[in-house]
């Protein structure tokens, strides 16, 4: 494939300004024309809801740990296939990786992966000569890594700016960018993060509109997409989701809505390539599943934040009870767990699992290797998937009589339910690294009560 341009967006820390920097690129890009590939380093599910917003395109998660280093350029060049550009959001500080696993999925490792330059985004705000030792500390503690510029960020006057472009003059390395101080592009957070696109979605419009503006007036475009021209060759082929023949499409619902936000785009690709029809439905609005469902996928998202409304939609939480009562595949991760519990926070919900679920003050947040405990729609027993946990509820109890899976590390535990034909856990899974899932989900839905006699994954 011919090579695509890109720039890796990194920071010292988490809360430099990494979004704001990223999403005013993509954005200020694309209405110049040009076809701009959004990416997000790590497991991250909002940043590429905003991505997505600035971009028009889908956005995209690169992940080592969850898909492998080996996955990371294929995946990428897959989303990019087309485009003139590729911006990837890093994610925390530019080395901080997996817990224990050295650079593992840090926005350095999938730089290097993708062979990319890296621009760094630097909160200014407290500092002025110390710029320099900074940047010139990340320049030059890995070699492979290749910094080709900075942008300094929440700059406070032209001052201030002087300082600071004096200061690195020293490193070498080029100022691509200055930031002014500027509220207006903030976007709001709770309890796991930002607020994602779908809850706020006019107001989400404007700030992406504001980070563009920002980023017009006070980078260097041309510069920024010469950079980018700098990036290595990509010598590997792009993943493509395999596909299967079969003699019709099966129905597989998948919740969206703003209340279920979180999810992979290569699932539903996955799922497509396997023979399922995907279909969206929302479970605050729609009063039953979509007309011929097999199956039903309920990923990520803030339920807490719409158990009302979640619990008043009484026609599809039955609608859901009856489908996983029948046999059918019904796989849920996290918000989708918490939506097939008994109730949540006292209000009730599918009724499907006999456990309860309540917020917590609680983080629970981290990579997992899990091994799948037994045979479900899913997986075989010993499956070995990798895997990211990111909540502040609770369910009691945390796993049923057949657990869902196996849980290595850093605690030994199981966790999870598998019951006829529900898989549900806490853990978000990649189905990219493991493409016999959605393959084996799909024929389960196909024949309710076969499938995996063959030990598919």
């Amino acid at each position: 494939m011919p090579s695509v341009p890109r720039l890796v967006i990194a920071a010292p820390s988490s809360g430099s300004g990494k979004t704001t920097v990223a999403t005013g690129l993509m954005a200020a890009f694309t209405a110049r024309g040009l076809a701009v590939s959004p990416h997000k380093a790590g497991p991250d599910y909002i940043d590429p809801g905003y991505h997505a917003l600035a971009t028009g395109r889908t956005g995209r998660n690169l992940d080592a740990y969850l898909c492998g280093p080996d996955l990371v350029a294929p995946l990428f060049l897959h989303g990019a296939r087309g485009c003139d550009l590729a911006v990837v959001e890093g994610v925390m500080g530019l080395y901080d990786g997996a817990a224990g696993e050295g650079e593992l999925a840090s926005t350095a490792h999938v730089a290097k992966l993708l062979r990319a330059p890296v621009v760094l985004v630097v909160d200014a705000s407290s500092q002025s000569r110390s710029v320099a030792a900074l940047v010139h500390g990340f320049v030059s503690w890995d070699p492979e890594v290749r910094i080709g510029g900075v942008i300094l960020n929440k700059v406070g006057s032209d001052r201030h700016e002087a300082l600071l472009r004096e200061a690195l003059d020293s490193t070498g390395v080029p100022v691509l960018g200055v930031l002014r101080r500027a509220p207006r592009v903030e976007t709001p957070s709770r309890h796991l993060g930002l607020v994602p696109v779908a809850e706020r979605r006019g107001d989400a419009v404007e700030a992406v509109a504001a980070m563009a503006a920002q980023v017009e007036q006070g980078c260097d475009l041309e510069a920024l997409l010469g950079l980018a021209r700098t990036a290595g060759a990509l010598t590997c082929p792009a993943w493509e989701p395999p596909g299967v023949a079969v003699p019709h499409r099966t129905v597989v619902a998948v919740a969206g809505g703003p209340a279920f936000t979180f999810s992979y785009a290569e699932h539903a690709e996955l799922l497509a390539a396997a023979g399922a029809e995907v279909v969206t439905f929302d479970p605050l609005r729609d009063e039953r599943l979509p007309e011929g469902t097999a199956g039903v996928v309920v990923g990520g998202g803030f339920p807490e934040v719409y158990a009302g409304e979640l619990s008043a939609n009484e026609p599809l939480r039955k609608a859901v009870a009856d489908l996983a009562l029948s046999g059918a595949p019904v796989a849920a991760e996290c918000a989708g767990l918490l939506y097939l519990c008994r109730e949540l926070d006292g209000r009730p919900m599918c009724g499907v699992l006999d456990a309860t679920a309540r917020m917590s003050e609680r983080l629970t947040l981290g990579y997992r290797d899990a091994v799948a405990v037994g045979d479900s729609v899913l997986a075989a027993a010993g499956t070995r998937m990798r895997a990211h946990e990111f909540h502040r509820t609770v369910v009691e109890p945390g796993a049923g009589a057949d657990p869902a899976w196996g849980v290595c590390a850093p605690v030994r535990r199981v966790e999870g339910f598998v019951r006829q034909g529900v898989h549900a856990s806490y853990l978000h899974t990649h189905w990219a690294s493991r493409p016999g899932v959605a393959e084996r989900f799909v024929r389960r839905c196909r024949t309710p009560g076969a499938g995996g006699a063959d030990g598919a994954p």
